[in-house]
């Protein structure tokens, strides 16, 4: 009978891990070329930010570490953030957004784990670790608003980590 339980339960825990949705996260391993992490470095000294080099070949800033959970591959995580252009144009601004960390490009994959929840960071990410040679269009109008090979400029603040 004890077997018969045992069998059950571990079948039933089989079960409901089967049900729950997949996370979609591999790692592709990216690395920024240095060509393009001393792109990202001379943008930084010409204008006087001070910031840190990941492994990865993106910048970082962090303004508040955060408290709590650290946001994990799979995560859905919600956060406010700017993004703009090394010119200072500004191409995109959410005061609340949410998504699984998983659906975002690279430089975000490995940055927003760097902080925990309630804390903020920038972000100076390489075209490599950004949208690479795709630009990216306004969908109504066709616009470009990311130009091809941009590097990106992110100040983001995790606001809930699931």
């Amino acid at each position: 009978m004890r077997n018969l339980l045992w069998c059950l339960v571990i079948a039933a825990c089989c079960f409901s891990s089967c049900s729950k949705k997949k996370c979609s996260y591999s790692d592709d391993g990216i690395v920024a070329s240095t060509t393009e992490q001393q792109e990202v470095k001379h943008y930084l000294d010409s204008v006087g930010i001070s910031a840190t080099l990941h492994p990865r070949g993106f910048y970082y800033k962090i303004d508040n570490a955060g408290m709590g959970a650290t946001p994990g591959e799979c995560s859905q995580i919600t956060m406010a953030y700017t993004g703009q252009l090394t010119n200072g144009k500004l191409f995109d601004q959410q005061n609340s957004f949410a998504t699984e960390l998983a659906n975002l490009i690279d430089g975000w994959q490995q940055g927003v784990p760097l902080i925990k929840n309630g804390g903020s960071i920038w972000l100076y990410i390489p075209p490599s670790l950004g949208y690479g040679g795709q630009a990216q269009k306004e969908p109504t109008t066709g616009n470009i608003v990311i130009p091809a090979y941009s590097i990106l400029i992110f100040n983001i603040h995790l606001l809930d980590v699931q």
